[in-house]
C-alpha cells in the first residue's frame, strides 16, 4: 500500500511540475525590431530548454508566433528557459532585406517578460 501512495505521488509531481513548454502562466511579449523599425508579420519561432542560439535551421524549434502589423508578439509559457528567432522581411529599405536575429529569455513562475526580438540583416 505505501507503494502505491509513494508512486501516486511520484506521478502526481511529474504532472503538476510542467516547465518549457506553451501554455501556463506566464507570457512572454514584445516587438521584432530592425535598428528600432518594428518588422510587421515577422515569426518568432520558440526552442524549449535552450539558453544559447540553437541555429538558423527552423526545423529545430518546437514552436512559432506569428507577429502583428505593428511587429509585436506573445506567447503564454510554463517558467524554463527558452530562446527566441525572429525572422521576417525589413521593407522600408529600397530592396526588403531579410532580418533575422534571437535572444535567449529565461521565465519563472507567472512571470510578465517584456523582451524586444532584435534582428538584423542576412
Amino acid at each position: 500500500m505505501k507503494k502505491i501512495v509513494l508512486l501516486l505521488f511520484v506521478l502526481s509531481l511529474a504532472v503538476s511540475c510542467k516547465k518549457n513548454q506553451l501554455g501556463g502562466k506566464s507570457s512572454v511579449h514584445g516587438k521584432v525590431a530592425h535598428h528600432s523599425r518594428v518588422i510587421p508579420y515577422a515569426t518568432v519561432f520558440i526552442k524549449f530548454n535552450a539558453k544559447e542560439f540553437p541555429g538558423e535551421d527552423t526545423t529545430v524549434y518546437d514552436d512559432k508566433v506569428r507577429a502583428d502589423v505593428n511587429g509585436e508578439y506573445s506567447f503564454k509559457c510554463y517558467k524554463g528557459d527558452y530562446y527566441l528567432y525572429g525572422y521576417g522581411f525589413d521593407y522600408a529599405i529600397a530592396a526588403p532585406h531579410i532580418v533575422v536575429g534571437g535572444t535567449p529569455v529565461r521565465v519563472h513562475s507567472r512571470d510578465d517578460i517584456e523582451i524586444e526580438v532584435a534582428v538584423s540583416e542576412d
